[in-house]
């Protein structure tokens, strides 16, 4: 959060990357994906209000994480977490602190005001850690200032870059982090209108949060140099 050493994601602010003073930082793993998916859609109808609650993956810990899914005792011991996380869902990531949030939702909330160049963004986020391998999947909930028309969404979602529309209920297409592992693109799905207030939109996102999330965002930060 250091306001003279960018934080970019090449999707969304590519150009922050060049006013580096030989420091660039690469995102926390559920930001990234969640500023690909947005971006588009603040660009065509502007953001007003942004929740966030992400399920993330036990890699997200480490290889101690791993272990954890894997190779949990009957005992219910742990290596990385505070609980038993097979067979169950941990609303806690990284350190709680005096206003009730995690570290981890502080750095969504935070990074993608920083990332998006909305410092005065409404958004609010729940981190939760799930039994699964690999890949976070993000349940967001979008609040525009203006009207929106679910066609010209879908639209300018397939047109953004790093994003793949997954999203065809009829057949049961939507993003799974079974489908996603291994790949680069942002998978987003479940598009769809919220009702419950004015100009809002519902929709799951899943990223590979050891490839988008971490490694090819930092190649995609240096390919810009080489291009």
């Amino acid at each position: 959060m250091d306001p003279s050493v960018p934080l970019v994601v090449p999707e969304v602010n590519p150009e922050d990357a060049f006013k580096h003073h030989y420091i660039i930082a690469n995102p926390n793993c559920s930001t990234i994906q969640e500023v690909v998916a947005i971006n588009p859609l603040h660009k065509r109808y502007s953001l007003k209000r942004v929740v966030v609650s992400t399920y993330q993956a036990v890699s997200g810990g480490g290889v101690k994480g791993m272990d954890d899914l894997q190779n949990q005792s009957p005992t219910g011991k742990t290596k990385k977490f505070p609980y038993q996380i097979a067979g169950n869902v941990i609303p806690h990531i990284d350190v709680f602190l005096e206003n009730g949030n995690t570290k981890e939702e502080e750095k969504v909330i935070h990074e993608t005001r920083k990332i998006m160049h909305l410092p005065k963004l409404n958004i609010t986020c729940t981190a939760v850690r799930v039994p699964v391998l690999n890949c976070h999947s993000e349940s967001i909930n979008i609040q525009f200032n203006q009207p929106i028309l679910l066609a010209d969404v879908f639209e300018t979602l397939q047109k953004a870059p790093g994003i793949i529309v997954y999203d065809d209920v009829k057949t049961l297409k939507y993003p799974m982090p079974i489908i996603v592992d291994n790949h680069d693109e942002v998978y987003v799905g479940r598009i769809r209108i919220d009702d419950s207030v004015k100009n809002a939109l519902n929709m799951f996102v899943v990223g590979d949060n050891l490839r988008k999330g971490a490694a090819t965002n930092a190649v995609q930060i240096l390919e810009l140099f080489i291009k």
